[in-house]
């Protein structure tokens, strides 16, 4: 890996678009090195993980309705897939991944990299299998553009904060999804570069998304980036330029939005011809929360057992990370996190509830643990208001360590009994990253697929995804568009076009 400097420049200096951030970017994504096998049976493994949670979600109302508005942008020619719907109906490919993402990204249960900020990286893979959908690519190329939007992503995510300017995190996510579509389509670096500036410049939005009540609008950010992505990449196809150059421009995203005129970021990425490898750096969710709370979801079913009567804790306290107490524990001050009525994405945002839902079942489940009467049970309530968070620096550094065999999302619990007697224990990583207890292997990202699409789809159907998914190098492109997992048609809520909205 190379470090690279990217700081602001006057327009004046008139900077090469060589020593640009997003040339880089794209002479990285265009430099098409050999993909080892460990780094493709990841790409599988996340291609098998999107397609469970988006099954469990397909009739959840944010995914309704992306799919009704997808469903209003059909093609009778080459298109793209729909999750859950019959593989012969087919929408332009910009929908596709629009609704798509909004499948995978609705429950909050699949991949996730944490570093100077936050990312779920496997939002890109819809986009790349629509457009290699639409556009009869194979199964190499969807490899090599899964692996490019990873190593986009998560090398951005290493080196700039988005959320200390409260940007959200899709800044970094659409130019990863941009790079992602170059890197299938086998585009030039001028192409890529122009591709990477468009997506960055349409993309910045505000974190309001993710603060006080959080809405649906929090499964549909990674569809919005999609389909700017796509389109980007269309433009930049016609040579049509973008802003430039994006980052380092003395009116550019740096300057204005992240850490202004002065900022000096360094971001790493792989030197010509080594491998990209950054997948290998993420993890995906073993529990439907948050990823900080992976790890505490697991010690809450630990520590449960040195408890007879929860009705006799006084008070339990998180000791954990800056971002764990600010952004899901109490530093973040939002009232909303101990609402029992609070909507399932904003429970999801909140570390109290989950400990102390997690505390009182020993277990957590992606539909159960959220249901109104969960939240609104009166003894979780009055435990729930026990619960504290705050940030010690042991877990602040653990979380932004570089090294990703150390770098762990954990914390330190202390629960204080009626009686004066305190029970602690501390966990650093959840069980199932990769330097956790049970690391997540094949077989638990199938078995993660079955449990989630039990009494959803066929055994037949389900046996022929996964072993579509698990060929992926070798996928012709009529392979590849029937990379996707079908339902029962009338299983499918809003099946087809309806008049609700515009489209």
């Amino acid at each position: 890996m190379k470090n690279h400097s990217v700081k602001v420049y006057p327009s004046k200096a008139n900077l090469p678009k060589e020593e640009q951030l997003a040339w880089k970017l794209a002479k990285m994504v265009t430099d098409n090195v050999a993909i080892s096998p460990e780094v493709e049976d990841m790409v599988i493994n996340r291609i098998i993980d999107n397609a469970s949670v988006a099954i469990a979600s397909v009739n959840r109302t944010p995914v309704v309705n992306a799919r009704s508005q997808a469903l209003a942008h059909g093609r009778t020619d080459r298109g793209a897939n729909l999750f859950g719907m019959p593989k012969d109906v087919k929408v332009h490919a910009e929908w596709a991944a629009w609704a798509n993402c909004v499948a995978v990204r609705e429950l909050d249960y699949h991949d996730t990299f944490l570093a100077a900020d936050y990312s779920h990286p496997g939002d890109s893979i819809p986009a790349v299998l629509a457009v290699a959908q639409q556009l009869g690519k194979s199964g190499e190329d969807v490899l090599r553009g899964i692996v490019a939007a990873y190593e986009v992503h998560v090398n951005l995510v290493k080196a700039i904060c988005l959320h200390e300017h409260k940007v959200d995190h899709v800044a970094h996510l659409c130019p990863a999804q941009a790079a992602g579509v170059c890197a299938l389509l086998g585009l030039d670096t001028e192409t890529t570069y122009q591709a990477i500036q468009q997506a960055l410049h349409v993309s910045v939005s505000t974190r309001q998304s993710r603060k006080g009540e959080i809405s649906s609008w929090k499964a549909y950010v990674p569809g919005h980036g999609a389909k700017l992505a796509i389109e980007a990449v269309d433009r930049a196809m016609r040579g049509e330029k973008s802003p430039s150059p994006i980052y380092e421009g003395e009116d550019s995203v740096i300057a204005w939005i992240l850490d202004g005129p002065e900022a000096n970021y360094t971001i790493p990425l792989p030197e010509e011809g080594e491998e990209k490898r950054a997948i290998l750096e993420t993890y995906t969710k073993e529990h439907s929360a948050e990823y900080q709370s992976q790890a505490l979801i697991d010690l809450a079913a630990r520590m449960r057992d040195k408890i007879s009567d929860f009705s006799e804790i006084e008070s339990i306290l998180i000791e954990t990370s800056h971002h764990t107490h600010y952004v899901i524990g109490t530093g973040s001050n939002d009232p909303q996190k101990f609402d029992p009525y609070a909507t399932r994405e904003t429970l999801d945002h909140s570390i109290m509830y989950i400990f102390a839902v997690a505390l009182e079942d020993g277990t957590w489940h992606h539909v159960k643990s959220y249901e109104p009467s969960r939240a609104q049970r009166p003894e979780t309530v009055e435990l729930w208001k026990k619960i504290s968070t705050v940030e010690k620096e042991k877990w602040t550094k653990l979380y932004h360590d570089q090294d990703p065999d150390k770098k762990a999302f954990g914390g330190r619990i202390i629960i204080k009994m009626k009686n004066g007697e305190e029970i602690i224990d501390e966990m650093e990583r959840a069980n199932a990253h990769p330097a956790g207890a049970r690391p997540f292997k094949r077989p638990n990202y199938v078995g993660k697929f079955d449990m989630l699409t039990e009494g959803i789809i066929t055994k037949e159907e389900r046996d022929r995804f996964i072993g579509l998914a698990e060929k992926l190098r070798s996928l012709s492109a009529d392979e590849i568009m029937a990379l996707t997992v079908e339902m029962p048609f009338d299983d499918v809520l809003e099946n087809k076009a309806n008049q609700k909205g515009i489209f």
